[in-house]
């Protein structure tokens, strides 16, 4: 009944095989893990080619009893269905115990957008007058005009930076590389930051020579760090929305869009592996849908 081997199996697969990001692959395991954790505490000692449709049924009424939202649930089945995918491709088992799960449906949540006007009213709100200001403005300005994951963002790299062509090489979800365009606000401070605070740091750790945002003690910033910037700034500028890094991802991509921008085009620099994700981008205002209607479709006037 050891878990251990097979799980191990797992995320070597997902790392070599599949080639997902350390996040992906850590949040797959942990879906499989809850589900071990579950049978060990209702004391059934089973090895995973054992486990039946009834038991991960039972897992899944246990997970809703303590509170997870449908879109918690999906997660899971979804890396549980992962890992018995795995010992169908391995052999170890014949059937999978997820085969006939459904997933809960859940709604399709539109992501939270700020206007232009609110975005510029964020960036206008940072003290210029402090070094950690200049960097500050430097992240906002490369988040919003290149729609970067916050991901992305820390792990940005001086070598990776194409300003006099416009252009910015991303490492995103699973290593891939896409280039993505940068405008000229964003390569302006871009620029400033690095002439006026990078290039003083007194020291700059080895690990983090070739990256670009660092903090005041030269090493890499975190995503904690990025989202505290900016819930910070959020609060001074009085905008009363729930304000992340994605949001500004968001933001880019929802105003490319309502600007008239091929979906396609988004999805490349947005870096979505499918077309369909990006559609969420198109939630445009109703108003502007029935006006459409009435000016273009030809029963649209009377």
């Amino acid at each position: 009944m050891n878990w251990s081997p097979t799980i191990k199996g797992f995320k070597a697969y997902l790392q070599l095989e599949k080639s997902l990001a350390k996040n992906s692959v850590e949040a797959y395991i942990a879906d499989v893990e809850k589900l071990f954790q579950y049978l060990d505490m209702s004391e059934i000692h089973l090895a995973p080619e054992k486990v039946t449709q009834k038991h991960v049924e039972s897992f899944l009424k246990w997970v809703s009893e303590i509170g997870l939202n449908a879109r918690s649930q999906s997660r899971i089945i979804s890396g549980i269905k992962a890992f018995y995918n795995y010992l169908l491709l391995e052999e170890i088992i014949t059937v999978s115990p997820v085969e006939l799960i459904e997933t809960p449906k859940i709604g399709r949540k539109l992501p939270e957008v700020l206007t232009i006007e609110e975005i510029d009213k964020l960036i206008a709100v940072i003290d210029l007058s402090t070094p950690e200001g200049l960097r500050n403005k430097a992240i906002l300005e490369t988040l919003y005009s290149c729609g970067l994951r916050v991901s992305e963002l820390i792990g940005l790299q001086i070598s990776h930076l194409l300003l006099d062509e416009g252009f910015v090489r991303v490492v995103g979800k699973g290593d891939k590389e896409r280039i993505t365009p940068i405008g000229e606000a964003a390569i302006k401070h871009i620029i400033i930051y690095i002439k006026h605070v990078r290039n003083h740091l007194p020291k700059i750790d080895k690990a983090s020579e070739d990256i670009l945002f660092l903090n005041r003690r030269g090493k890499q910033l975190t995503r904690v760090m990025i989202f505290t910037i900016i819930k910070k700034l959020t609060q001074q500028a009085g905008i009363n929305k729930t304000v992340s890094p994605h949001t500004f991802r968001h933001s880019f991509a929802t105003h490319l869009v309502d600007g008239g921008a091929d979906l396609r085009a988004v999805q490349e620099m947005l870096g979505h592996e499918s077309i369909t994700t990006t559609e969420i981008y198109t939630h445009l205002d109703s108003n502007y849908l029935r006006q459409s209607i009435l000016d273009f479709h030809p029963r649209g006037k009377s």
